[in-house]
C-alpha cells in the first residue's frame, strides 16, 4: 500500500522549502514556470531532474553536447550559481591528452576555483561527450569550503541499456535524507 502521495512538482516543491533548500519565492517562480505539468506524477529520474528546476541540482548531460572543450565552463558556471555564487569560477579548460579518442584520451580539466588553480583528470572517448566521473568531482568544487552542502550525485531506479544524466544535487546530510525518504533518491 502507497504512503507517500504521488511525486509531482508541486510536492517536490514543498519538500524542498520545508527543508530549507530554497525559499517561498523559488517554489513559486518554479511552479509558475511549470503550470501545465505540475500536478503530473513524476519517475525517480524525472523527480530528480525536477530538483535542477528549483536550482538545487545541476545535470551532466548524457547525450552530446556541442564540446568537451566548451561544455564544461557552462557546467560549472551553472553550478557555481546554484551553489549561492559564492565561489569563483574561471578560466575552465581542457587541456588534451596524447592521442585519439578510440580507447580513450586522457585529458585534464583544468580552472581557477577563487584564483587557485584547479586540476581534475577526465579520460574524454569523444569531444562531444563529457566524463560524468571527473565532470561530478568538478562540480564538487564549486561549493565554499564553509558551507554545510556538499554536491552529492543522486541515484534512483535505472533500467538497464539506458542512458541517463548525472543528476548532481546541493545539499545537507539532513536534507539528502529528506530527499531519499520521500523522492526514494540515494546519493554517492
Amino acid at each position: 500500500m502507497r504512503t507517500e502521495p504521488p511525486t509531482t512538482y508541486r510536492r517536490i516543491g514543498a519538500l524542498l522549502r520545508d527543508t530549507g533548500m530554497v525559499s517561498d519565492e523559488t517554489v513559486r517562480s518554479t511552479l509558475e514556470a511549470a503550470a501545465a505539468y505540475a500536478d503530473d506524477e513524476l519517475g525517480a529520474y524525472a523527480a530528480a531532474q525536477a530538483l535542477e528546476s528549483f536550482g538545487v541540482a545541476v545535470s551532466v548531460h548524457a547525450d552530446d553536447i556541442d564540446s568537451v572543450h566548451d561544455g564544461y565552463a557552462g557546467l560549472l558556471a551553472d553550478a557555481a550559481e546554484a551553489a549561492g555564487g559564492r565561489v569563483t569560477i574561471s578560466d575552465v579548460r581542457v587541456v588534451a591528452g596524447e592521442g585519439g579518442f578510440e580507447g580513450g584520451r586522457l585529458d585534464v580539466i583544468e580552472f581557477l576555483r577563487d584564483g587557485r588553480p584547479v586540476s581534475v583528470p577526465a579520460e574524454h572517448f569523444a569531444e562531444d561527450y563529457y566524463d560524468h566521473a571527473a565532470a561530478c568531482r568538478a562540480i564538487a568544487e564549486t561549493a565554499h569550503r564553509d558551507d554545510p552542502r556538499v554536491w552529492r550525485n543522486a541515484g534512483f531506479a535505472r533500467e538497464r541499456g539506458v542512458g541517463y544524466d548525472s543528476i548532481m544535487v546541493l545539499a545537507t546530510p539532513e536534507q539528502r535524507e529528506a530527499l531519499h525518504r520521500h523522492l526514494g533518491l540515494t546519493f554517492s
